[in-house]
């Protein structure tokens, strides 16, 4: 093992970050007993998508708004690391220099409902209003239910369930596993399941983020889970390969079982019309020729125009049935 000082952890600022990266350091220190907690030094680093915490993402840049800063700093040496959800890094990497060096074992991938009323989507009145900020979670929801408001929704989990508390909302969309690192799971009304609410890619999973050739990897190797890396590199693949990102409507989750893996892939339009659908398999260690048969047959039947189209949302992002 090598010699270091100290290592400088970058994250956002959120209780959620917070959460994830204590959880990932007790987790380094728990496999090598040489190492001391005073290794590792926290920093926070506030990020665009944290300042504009009030504006529609895909109208600020949508791509990596919530990591620019902090892979800003790795590759300038002021943090060693970052520690990013991963579901926020997007498929097309900014600087080749840098790659994710460990995978922490992926958390349920589902999202979650949070409701006043205690009723669940289905069962909600018409007219109540839904709060998310993801163009994905707005066109799913009107795929189910037109009869719904949307109403945009931002700020880390604690200001979004507060203003669910104010009743600015009926209803919120959440990810289960960031409720569950916080130690909300409580206030769920109903964990949305895959064949209505698909996640995004990588939803539920965490990345260490740092230069490729970091001797740091050797500290953080002990605990990547190998089935989430290989999971969650497949579909970041498919989205990098149909050129998709989180401003996308679209959803890819892939799972392994039994030396198999399957991937299941959903596109909707802004209408929540579902344009596309598809789950395929394959061996496991085929998984980046099963990607790209199935971005090939997304582009061919989709076409590149019509994804390139729908990375951006020209209506008000806020919907209130006609």
């Amino acid at each position: 093992m090598f010699e270091l000082q100290k290592i400088v952890v970058g994250i956002r600022n959120s209780s959620l970050s917070q959460s994830q990266t204590n959880f990932l350091l007790q987790k380094v220190l728990s496999s090598d007993p040489k190492l001391k907690k005073d290794l590792f030094d926290i920093k926070t680093i506030k990020t665009t998508g944290d300042i504009y915490n009030a504006h529609r993402l895909d109208r600020i840049g949508g791509k990596g708004l919530f990591i620019k800063e902090i892979e800003e700093q790795i590759i300038s040496g002021k943090i060693d690391i970052g520690v990013h959800s991963m579901k926020d890094v997007p498929a097309q990497e900014v600087s080749t220099d840098l790659d994710i060096i460990c995978w922490m074992k992926r958390h349920n991938a589902n999202d979650a409902l949070l409701s006043n009323s205690g009723k669940k989507l289905m069962d909600l009145p018409s007219g109540s209003v839904i709060g998310t900020s993801s163009i994905r979670r707005r066109s799913q929801v009107l795929h189910l239910r037109k009869d719904l408001s949307i109403k945009l929704l931002r700020g880390n989990v604690d200001t979004r369930i507060q203003k669910l508390i104010n009743k600015e909302y009926d209803a919120i969309i959440l990810s289960l596993a960031g409720l569950a690192r916080l130690k909300l799971e409580h206030l769920v009304t109903e964990v949305l399941d895959f064949k209505s609410f698909l996640p995004a890619a990588c939803q539920g999973a965490v990345g260490v983020q740092a230069f490729k050739e970091s001797q740091i990897k050797e500290i953080f190797s002990p605990i990547n889970d190998t089935e989430t890396e290989i999971e969650c590199l497949t579909e970041r693949r498919v989205l990098k390969n149909i050129n998709a990102n989180c401003n996308s409507p679209v959803s890819v989750y892939a799972k392994i079982k039994n030396d198999q893996i399957q991937i299941w892939f959903e596109l909707y339009d802004h209408t929540g019309q579902k344009i596309f659908q598809k789950k395929v398999s394959a061996e496991k260690n085929n998984h980046f020729e099963l990607s790209d048969t199935l971005s090939d047959e997304v582009i061919e039947i989709v076409g590149q125009r019509k994804i390139n189209e729908l990375d951006y949302l020209k209506d008000d992002f806020n919907y209130t049935p006609d």
